[in-house]
């Protein structure tokens, strides 16, 4: 089929390379450019070559969004940077395949997705892990009722990072927490919807840059139920990253680290649609950090170029950013 036409905002984000290679890579994507406001980096990235060797940079911003040639711009800026650079896409009528989080300003957030609403145009967000094989069953399994009434979701992600990365995203509201934890609360409210009340704990514990939140937790209390995220700055590595997910009649767990992930640990009370009654190890597809965002990428075109239904609706792209900032107490 014909490829669509698409170009970058920004460089600066966490997962900017990963989603220009993926563009580059897909059968699907024409790369016509990209546009980096910022001079020194871009510099850097022409001498840096690899992936960046040959691509064509626009010099403005207008150059990009007047092409009327481009369909999509993936926005990959920095966090504190890319909800600005989201609104241009968005008014320029391209859509936007739009890495996390959608910033600060929720009433802006709220603005640029009623435009996106009205003009017709596609916002995805960049949260890869729904397409990771292991969340993708564990939803299912949850939403359909095998594992019955969903009363606790709990999330480890954490990472490690240098105090130089801290630094930058220190500029925002809840540290650590608000740079990842938009990962696990995309599955979250996908499981289990609006949270009534939102409690979070945003530490500083590790002394290295101090004031910024390196040990946090997120608790989200429903009518029946409760979910913990938990995010830190510098846990040793290899990282322990893990999702279970409880239920009346069975749970679910993502053997850590969930990236890559092979094994979901599956237990059920009985045995229902070809799973025996208590614990049995379930593998999964164990797909790397790459082969998600091309997984992103195809869904992203299937839906702007194919047709298709978004495997999300605009509300709960909007509810994941609302809950983040509710628990970075950025909104009530």
């Amino acid at each position: 089929m014909t490829e669509i036409r698409m170009a970058q905002y920004g460089t600066k984000h966490g997962h900017a390379g990963g989603k220009l290679k993926a563009m580059q890579d897909s059968p699907d994507v024409e790369v016509v450019g990209m546009y980096e406001p910022d001079a020194e980096r871009r510099k850097a990235l022409e001498e840096a070559g690899g992936i960046w060797e040959g691509v064509r940079w626009f010099e403005s911003e207008e150059e990009m969004l007047g092409d009327d040639s481009i369909l999509a711009v993936a926005s990959e800026g920095l966090n504190s940077e890319s909800l600005a650079q989201t609104e241009a896409i968005v008014n320029a009528g391209k859509h936007v395949w739009y890495d996390k989080p959608a910033g600060e300003d929720w009433p802006c957030w709220q603005k640029v997705m009623e435009r996106a609403e009205e003009t017709g145009v596609y916002i995805q967000m960049g949260f890869m892990l729904r397409y990771h094989d292991g969340f993708s069953r564990i939803a299912d399994w949850s939403r359909s009722g095998l594992l019955g009434s969903i009363y606790n979701v709990r999330a480890h992600m954490s990472t490690s990072i240098p105090v130089e990365a801290r630094k930058v995203i220190d500029t925002h509201r809840g540290g650590i927490f608000f740079d990842l934890s938009g990962h696990m609360l995309d599955q979250v409210v996908w499981l289990l919807g609006r949270p009534e009340k939102v409690t979070a704990f945003l530490r500083s514990d590790s002394g290295e840059l101090p004031g910024f939140a390196d040990n946090t937790l997120g608790v989200f209390e429903y009518e029946r139920g409760m979910a913990w995220v938990d995010i830190a700055a510098m846990e040793s590595r290899p990282m322990a990253r893990r999702f279970e997910v409880y239920g009346t009649r069975g749970s679910a767990i993502l053997i850590e680290p969930f990236e890559p992930g092979h094994i979901i640990r599956l237990c059920l009370e009985e045995a229902v649609e070809g799973f025996q009654v208590g614990e049995q190890s379930v593998p999964v597809e164990g797909w790397s950090r790459q082969q998600l965002y091309e997984k992103e990428l195809a869904a992203f075109v299937g839906v702007v170029r194919d047709g298709k239904e978004p495997d999300r609706p605009r509300e709960h792209e909007l509810l994941v950013q609302e809950t983040l900032l509710r628990a970075t107490g950025i909104i009530a």
